[in-house]
């Protein structure tokens, strides 16, 4: 019987195919970083380097329309994310250290429900929900609504984090005249804590970048970063766009090395 080659490196056009893929998901992001820098006032002419566009996001004209986009932002994000990553938590709990009850299937996916729905069904349901309870839109309208919608992507670290650990830690805890309570915060928590920290990190990326859910459920006259800058992309593609969106990916790269030497330093435990 021919050995299977699991090398998928040897394959043909398996380079090629990837560094396409590359191109595609990350140009388009270097080139608007680059441009953000541009001293020209258009967004196709080249006329050196400048921060005056990051000035004019802190000090300009519609720096307060900025400000308070990113002070809805997050908070917003802080918030939902806290109150997606403690119910993910005791989710998790339930359903790994719960044992066997009725309804686990049932759910587990209706807790992982929102990662297979399009968000523009979700979107269009929450704000039918919202509107049928008399719930009125506006900042906190946006909370809630991110808070469920974050809900699955903070559940799958923690969910993933807490299967790796043994119950003996728990059962040995116990054995030493712990309760329940005592082995859970003394003894799992701090070993979850690594998935808890990833989840809540990936909840905050996804709240904070999220446009479609915030732009059906947000009340008049209040933004976001994302609904900010789609408002401004309407009335014509800015430099000071490129800008806000160039400090908005070095959040979001700065999260995910976070979460990078998280999960590596757990690894290494």
């Amino acid at each position: 019987m021919a050995a299977v080659n699991d090398n998928i490196k040897s394959y043909t056009g398996f380079k090629a195919i990837t560094i396409l893929c590359l191109v595609v998901l990350y140009a388009p992001l270097v080139i608007v970083t680059i441009y953000s820098f541009n001293a020209s006032k258009s967004i196709t002419n080249w006329e050196g380097l400048s921060l005056y566009w990051y000035y004019d996001i802190f000090a300009g004209p519609e720096s307060a329309k900025w400000k308070e986009a990113a002070w809805n932002s997050f908070t917003i994000a802080i918030v939902a994310a806290t109150m997606a990553t403690s119910i993910a938590t005791l989710a998790a709990t339930a359903m790994v250290r719960g044992g066997k009850f009725k309804l686990r299937t049932a759910s587990f996916g209706l807790i992982s429900l929102p990662l297979m729905v399009p968000e523009i069904v979700l979107a269009v349901a929450t704000l039918i929900f919202f509107n049928s309870i008399g719930f009125t839109r506006g900042y906190f309208s946006i909370l809630v609504a991110h808070t469920a919608f974050c809900i699955p992507f903070a559940y799958l670290p923690i969910q993933a984090r807490m299967q790796g650990i043994e119950d003996s830690f728990e059962q040995a805890a116990m054995d030493l005249y712990a309760n329940k309570r005592q082995a859970f915060t003394k003894i799992l928590l701090p070993l979850m804590m690594p998935g808890i920290i990833s989840g809540f990190l990936l909840a905050f990326i996804v709240s904070l970048d999220d446009f479609i859910i915030t732009n059906f459920v947000k009340g008049a006259g209040v933004e976001t970063l994302p609904t900010a800058i789609f408002g401004s992309v309407k009335q014509g593609l800015k430099p000071n766009i490129m800008a806000i969106s160039t400090l908005l990916l070095g959040v979001s790269v700065v999260m995910v090395t976070i979460s990078y030497f998280v999960s590596k330093k757990d690894n290494t435990q």
